[in-house]
């Protein structure tokens, strides 16, 4: 379930994201509106639902968000872009990193799963 946040999550909503793939949340994030989708099995869906909410492809990056150490993987094969200067799938401009592990910290961060 990919869910559309532009607001602090809810708990619940945390823990609807997580329970795609349980030790991570794929999310991608729109750096200019400040917004991310995350949950889904991939990077993709995340950014469909940002693109179909009115973002800009240009403006959207994909990252892993780990909520057991509140770490971030910035690496998606939706950040290949050479037309942005990205060649890799890993984000390359320290801005845009920044960016991204901002805004995730604020809509998902210190969130942590619950313990079975």
């Amino acid at each position: 379930m990919v869910l559309i946040i532009k607001e602090r999550a809810t708990l619940e909503q945390f823990e609807q994201m997580l329970q795609t793939l349980g030790l991570y949340i794929k999310i991608a994030i729109d750096i200019e509106r400040g917004t991310l989708a995350g949950g889904g099995e991939k990077h993709a869906y995340c950014e469909a639902a940002l693109l179909e909410d009115g973002s800009r492809q240009r403006d959207i990056w994909g990252a892993d968000w780990i909520p057991f150490n509140q770490s971030i993987a910035y690496e998606s094969i939706i950040n290949i872009r050479p037309s942005q200067n990205n060649r890799s799938m890993i984000i390359q401009n320290p801005e845009i990193r920044e960016r991204v592990k901002k805004i995730a910290q604020e809509l998902i961060g210190g969130y942590e799963p619950a313990r079975g």
